[in-house]
């Protein structure tokens, strides 16, 4: 029998099939519901007696639990699920659209050569730019912004906190010329903190006061120029937590409000001009969870405040992906951490995104660097179509519930620094950068034993590349880039500047300035598995110092393996078997390779105290510091 194609049918009959069919037995019906107590015992029962807390509850770095499965029950009684976006307290969005701006900063050594460059990426659909000004004067801007459309680009600048005043004055003129003072949008940052955060030097709480009033002053004629900034990044990027950074955030715009709301002026139009520049680390949900809680905790703190709108509320928040987690080695890497971490941004609904260019860690940005990073934007809005939805996190049991966690962590973290005098205060008494350093600390630690992964760094490095040609300073330490702004150098009192990956990058680079470059020989022999697994293990393990890795098929002995190790000249020899056969094989290659090269087992196994008795000292597993044995190797093995 031949069966009529579905077309010839009539579709509106199919389609009231359908849906009678689904009237007459609704299939979720079948199904009773279950209890996640019911839930949590069958997943005990799978673990078959490990503990489900210590198995699958994961301790966050932002101080709560998250769990490995979240239900309605858990956010019903949340009440950031109750309002829509552009609706107070804006966890949903300040606006109902979410088209934000592609934003790229412009470097150039002249105002000239920065206006050629505006014009050229305004054609490729870059719609907010970055400058950095070194001259306030009028003929300077005017070069800087010749024949840019101001009314349609959104335009910021970065300047030392003396010249942000003149600048302004400048600005302000020009955009009254050219007749655009309601249209025009964009930023000056002013920040007299810097100073304080990067160098350790107090700032006068009175000098910052009436700077900031004479500046407000200054562009009181046009209505969107945000002129005091909330830079966060500085936080992000120093090595800080997320419940950190948000906290932190939130206490340097309340201090902005205090101020000048204390020195008379409306607390409307003191949050109208307040811009915060926020980082975004590669923590998915974690960071679009953060600009949900972010919105939402700004918008309460500014309704204290009383202002004469409830507009004032809405925070502008720019994001800046990463550059803490970039990284000279494996430096195409950095495109797949600021993707999402664009991501999160976009999803989150900011105002703005910058994408930090892949090669950031070791030179000025080029020009198929930059290209890259807008497109990386373009990508999310042209192909993934985000700029078509708004919040679509929300309703989602575990973002909501990130959403809150976050939120009570750094409000926590927010009413500690206002006991404590205030933000201001903490910066001037180092308390703000002494916690910021503790968590960078920590955080380099976490790396150093990977508990926190740099693909290509300190897992799964591609052990054959060289970076060193790829920078300026070949001393082992990376070259500055602060493009001429001095106070973004590193000060001892101040914020840390280091990237997560700066230490293993040190490690490679005194690798390849030394005259031989160790070699590193597997032993495998015994359980087929293990050797493979322990061999694969190994050759990450030393291959983040940049070591020769010579790998083997396996040996049907230890004698066997030694010679053919000593005859690669090797400099190391990795026994890599099962814990069982090591109590026979390791003593065994040790004795017979007498102190020849450096010997290692892969793995702990029980009969470590054994090993040791007959002088084997080195063993690699996942509880090592694979960055302090790296270092002892290093300075065993390399010759200047």
């Amino acid at each position: 029998m031949v069966t009529a194609p579905i077309v010839n049918h009539n579709p509106d009959r199919i389609f009231n099939t359908i849906i009678m069919a689904e009237n007459k037995e609704k299939l979720f019906d079948q199904f009773p519901p279950i209890s996640t107590a019911e839930w949590k015992a069958k997943v005990e029962a799978d673990l078959k007696g490990a503990p489900f807390d210590k198995k699958l509850v994961w301790r966050t770095n932002e101080g709560f639990n998250l769990q490995p499965m979240y239900r309605l029950e858990d956010i019903e009684d949340f009440k950031t699920t109750n309002s829509l976006p552009g609706e107070f307290p804006y966890v949903r969005g300040t606006r109902v659209e979410n088209d934000w701006l592609t934003r790229q900063e412009i470097i150039a050594d002249t105002p000239a050569e920065a206006n050629t460059k505006a014009l050229d990426v305004l054609t490729k659909g870059v719609t907010s730019l970055g400058f950095h000004v070194a001259d306030p004067s009028k003929e300077a801007i005017e070069a800087l912004l010749k024949d840019i459309d101001i009314a349609k680009v959104e335009i910021n600048f970065t300047c030392c906190v003396k010249k942000a005043l003149p600048l302004a004055a400048v600005l302000v003129d020009y955009i009254k010329a050219n007749g655009c003072a309601d249209s025009f949008r964009g930023s000056i940052d002013f920040n007299p903190l810097r100073k304080p955060l990067r160098k350790g030097q107090p700032f006068d709480a009175e000098k910052m006061t009436s700077m900031a009033i004479e500046l407000l002053d200054t562009v009181k004629d046009v209505p969107a120029l945000r002129v005091l900034s909330v830079n966060s990044d500085m936080l992000s990027n120093a090595g800080a937590y997320i419940f950190q950074e948000l906290g932190y955030a939130l206490s340097w715009g309340a201090q902005w409000m205090t101020l000048l709301t204390e020195a008379g002026r409306p607390a409307a139009e003191v949050a109208d001009r307040i811009k915060f520049n926020m980082g975004v680390s590669s923590n998915f949900f974690m960071e679009l969870a953060k600009f949900r809680a972010a919105r939402m905790l700004w918008a309460q703190i500014v309704a204290q405040y009383k202002p004469e709108n409830e507009d004032a509320c809405k925070m502008m928040a720019h994001a800046v992906t990463s550059r803490f987690n970039q990284t000279l080695y494996d430096a195409h890497v950095n495109l797949l951490r600021s993707q999402t971490e664009a991501m999160s941004a976009a999803l989150a609904g900011v105002d703005s995104i910058t994408v930090t260019p892949f090669d950031v860690p070791y030179k000025t940005p080029d020009e198929f660097s930059e290209r890259i990073a807008r497109n990386q934007q373009f990508l999310l809005k042209e192909e993934s179509h985000l700029d078509k939805v708004i919040d679509p996190a929300g309703g989602s049991y575990y973002v909501e519930t990130l959403t809150v966690a976050i939120a009570k962590e750094a409000w926590k973290l927010f009413l500690d620094v206002e006991e404590k005098g205030g933000f201001l205060a903490c910066c001037n008494n180092d308390e703000v950068q002494k916690a910021i350093r503790e968590s960078a600390e920590k955080r380099h630690t976490d790396v150093a034993r990977r508990k926190e992964i740099l693909l290509g760094t300190n897992q799964f490095p591609n052990v054959n590349e060289m970076a060193a040609e790829k920078i300026v300073d070949l001393k082992g330490s990376l070259p500055c880039h602060c493009h001429g702004n001095s106070e973004a150098c590193e000060a001892p009192a101040g914020l840390p500047t280091k990237r997560a990956a700066s230490d293993f990058e040190d490690l490679r680079l005194a690798t390849e300035a030394a005259t031989n470059r160790p070699k590193v020989f597997m032993l495998t022999i015994g359980n087929l598995a293990m050797r493979l697994a322990r061999a694969q293990f190994s050759t990450n393990f030393f291959g983040c110092a940049g070591y020769e890795i010579i790998d083997n098929l396996g040996f049907k002995t230890v004698e066997e393996g030694v010679d053919a190790a000593l005859a690669k000249g090797a400099d190391i020899v990795v026994l890599c078997s099962s814990d069982d056969e090591y109590a026979e094989y390791a003593p065994a290659a040790f004795k017979y390779l007498d102190g020849r090269a450096e010997f290692v087992v892969a793995g702990a196994p029980a009969c470590m105290d054994d090993l040791k008795a007959v002088g084997i000292n080195d063993f690699v597993h996942v509880r090592c510091n694979v960055l302090d044995t790296l270092k002892a190797f290093n300075a065993k093995l390399l010759k200047k």
